[in-house]
């Protein structure tokens, strides 16, 4: 593969302190996921996996924590880069760090989606059913647009104060669910291996399938690498809090799934599998805690769709202002303000269009999600195959080559991330490559066959 190193940059070059901790990283990495992030997910990957939400939730994060360790060596070298797109272009070649790139981008256009998705189908379904699920999207998707035209955006405060009623509802629910178990059937209620094993049920090609959709639950972890110029040893404490956000989160998340699988585990009696989790809620807390995992929920999902469509309409300008896209339209920024105006409203009609067509095909939220892992799972296998490049390819100046974590740790994390990118729906599939092919032929097309370096997406925009 061609060389895509680049030169040292300046040392006398202004640098940010390095104050952040361990910790300080670890907690960002888990705000950034939340410690729900299973929860929306409950149904619809009881249904995908005949009920074994506890093992597929296990086994993602057993293909994580092998990227997690690819992304902090990563880090290590380029500190300064902190995403997979960087990863890529300089661990091994620019021209697939580009179409890592894009498949990125397609994640962010997505979020808004998803999350438009989510909240929509709750409020349809659970709070006010006489309004259609196309009017809700439409006042979620006009609510999330203008609210970014104005430049409102979701402060560090607000998020601490969400992650903090988050962990209350969620110890609220555990403490719930295991006296509801344990009166109601003893020890047994309490520890059971049939949410990780039923065989009655369980089927290995459905465990693979739904394991591309639990994937979700990580999404979000690789951010930590994005502060990698701010923390203290960076080459120890980068990789260790991406190791340590997604231990957490498959822990965690692990074990709010396995209670939901004890109190309610047959899927099939779900008034609604998008919303299933507020029941299991329900059964164990009354209204009372229904009402406040709903709210909770619904508010994770508007910050997530919020940053998720500024940070989408950002990265359109970027690409616009460089050239990527017409920079007539992309590259606008409304006069007297830093506010991209055309692709805000851009993202918000692709977000309308897109709950709508998805809902109207079905399973919409599955859809989404699974097409969400599609741009993921393309960078975790570039960051994985990047550094099996680097570490035990390259001969890097005093690196002493070792086999299982330069080479077997990498390649494994590697096929882990390959496999389970297989395994998504054909409907993720299809989107994707069209996606993903229209990508190949854009940078074909500007680099001349592949024979000039691509312009590259400014991800800092976002």
């Amino acid at each position: 593969m061609a060389d895509a190193s680049v030169s040292i940059p300046n040392t006398s070059a202004p640098r940010l302190k390095r104050v952040l901790t361990l910790w300080d990283l670890v907690f960002y990495g888990i705000v950034l996921i939340q410690p729900i992030a299973p929860v929306p997910l409950f149904g619809v990957a009881q249904k995908l996996s005949d009920g074994h939400f506890a093992t597929i939730i296990l086994v993602a994060m057993f293909a994580m924590l092998i990227t997690a360790v690819s992304y902090g060596r990563m880090a290590a070298l380029y500190p300064a880069a902190g995403s997979a797109y960087t990863y890529v272009g300089r661990g091994l070649n620019l021209h697939l760090g580009f179409l890592a790139g894009w498949a990125m981008f397609l994640d962010y256009l997505l979020q808004p989606l998803i999350n438009t998705v989510w909240i929509s189908t709750a409020l349809h379904e659970r709070y006010v059913p006489g309004i259609p699920f196309a009017v809700w999207a439409a006042i979620i998707a006009a609510i999330i647009t203008l609210l970014n035209l104005r430049g409102i955006r979701s402060s560090a405060r607000a998020n601490k104060v969400l992650l903090f009623l988050m962990f209350v509802v969620v110890g609220f629910f555990i403490v719930l669910a295991v006296r509801y178990l344990f009166y109601s059937e003893g020890w047994s209620g309490l520890f059971s291996i049939q949410p990780f094993y039923d065989p009655k049920t369980f089927n290995s090609h459905r465990i693979w399938t739904a394991t591309s959709f639990a994937a979700l639950t990580y999404i979000g972890f690789d951010g930590v690498t994005t502060l990698a110029e701010d923390v203290e040893n960076p080459k120890r404490n980068v990789l260790l809090a991406t190791v340590l956000v997604c231990l957490f989160t498959g822990v965690f998340g692990g074990f709010e799934v396995y209670l939901g699988q004890r109190v309610w585990p047959d899927w099939r009696t779900f008034p609604d599998l998008v919303t299933a989790f507020m029941d299991i809620c329900s059964r164990v807390g009354g209204p009372i805690l229904f009402n406040a995992m709903g709210v909770i929920l619904i508010l994770a999902a508007f910050g997530s769709g919020l940053t998720g469509g500024l940070g989408a309409a950002r990265l359109l300008f970027g690409m616009g202002r460089d050239n990527v896209l017409p920079r007539k339209v992309f590259g606008y920024l409304s006069p007297g303000s830093s506010t991209p105006t055309y692709n805000i409203l851009i993202i918000g009609v692709l977000t309308f269009a897109g709950a709508v067509m998805l809902n109207s095909i079905g399973n919409a939220y599955e859809h989404a999600g699974e097409l969400l892992n599609f741009g993921a799972f393309l960078a975790f296998m570039g960051v994985n195959l990047a550094t099996f490049w680097q570490f035990a390819v390259k001969a890097r100046p005093g690196h002493e080559r070792n086999l299982l974590t330069d080479a077997i740790l990498p390649l494994v994390g590697f096929a882990f991330c390959a496999l389970i990118w297989w395994n998504l729906n054909g409907l993720a599939k299809t989107v994707g490559g069209i996606w993903f092919a229209l990508g190949l032929i854009y940078v074909a097309i500007k680099t001349r066959g592949f024979r000039t370096a691509p312009v590259m997406i400014d991800f800092s925009e976002s």
